[in-house]
């Protein structure tokens, strides 16, 4: 690993979600030298990838990075694929549709269809959700080689309902590789619920996961509903070129075989 690559990623982690820190503060979540921040954060800076806030001289993601990902999701084949299958099952269900990828023990909306009910939504593309506290991420976690190495030693709650136990959060995987499904009841968002299932790619892995959302109210989703996003999960696994779904579970979390 290149140490100065690793650290600018980590900065440009510690700013994600809209964060406006200063040199300090970043210096302290990293646990790094100011020093050091600074010179890798000049570089960014001159790149675009950093901005300087001039009045309170604090630091944010700069317009590079907004670039960078309007290729990234123009060019991803997992939204490309997942785009009429989110429309048909919000239509079928009448629920919101996210699909996310794993990104740094955090999950990133790529793909976003509202519910069909004609009513004002907020558009989600690009949201950050920290992977523990979401459907999306434990599909993802489930079927990932390192799991729940991906996440920081500490996960944060989000809600009084976040389970931050990584003994816990490892006995919710194991349910997801036997069942194909996710779920999260308000843990990261209060009054919203949610159930994800992976999606798989070519050689077997988890490429993303698509999910429905549902306010707590509708919880739980029915049977019906259950069986939709398991259909569009296999086909949009299918279209990607996968041989099965839900994805192969590496070998590392499969259980011991019986003598």
């Amino acid at each position: 690993m290149i140490q100065a690559v690793d650290r600018a990623l980590r900065i440009l982690a510690v700013l994600q979600g809209g964060r406006r820190m200063s040199l300090g503060e970043i210096a302290n979540r990293l646990d790094l030298a100011p020093s050091t921040v600074h010179g890798i954060i000049r570089t960014l800076l001159a790149h675009g990838m950093v901005a300087q806030e001039r009045d309170s001289q604090r630091y944010r993601l700069g317009p590079a990075t907004l670039r960078l990902g309007n290729v990234y999701l123009d060019t991803l084949e997992l939204r490309a694929r997942v785009s009429t299958w989110a429309e048909d099952l919000a239509r079928r269900t009448g629920c919101a549709v996210r699909t996310g990828v794993l990104l740094l023990g955090d999950v990133v909306v790529v793909h976003h269809e509202p519910r069909p009910d004609g009513t004002r939504q907020m558009p989600e593309v690009g949201i950050v959700i920290p992977a523990h506290a979401c459907a999306l991420g434990k599909a993802l976690l489930a079927f990932a080689d390192d799991g729940l190495d991906q996440l920081p030693a500490n996960s944060r709650s989000m809600t009084g309902e976040t389970i931050t136990d990584p003994a816990q959060l490892r006995d919710q995987l194991d349910v997801v590789r036997r069942t194909g499904l996710a779920t999260e009841v308000e843990e990261a968002v209060l009054g919203e619920c949610s159930v994800a299932a992976p999606l798989a790619d070519a050689g077997s892995e988890v490429a993303g996961a698509i999910g429905l959302v549902v306010p707590t109210a509708e919880w739980p989703v029915g049977a019906a509903a259950l069986d939709a996003l398991r259909a569009a999960a296999r086909a949009i696994s299918r279209e990607l070129g996968a041989p099965a779904w839900p994805p192969a579970v590496p070998i590392a979390l499969r259980p011991p075989a019986s003598a």
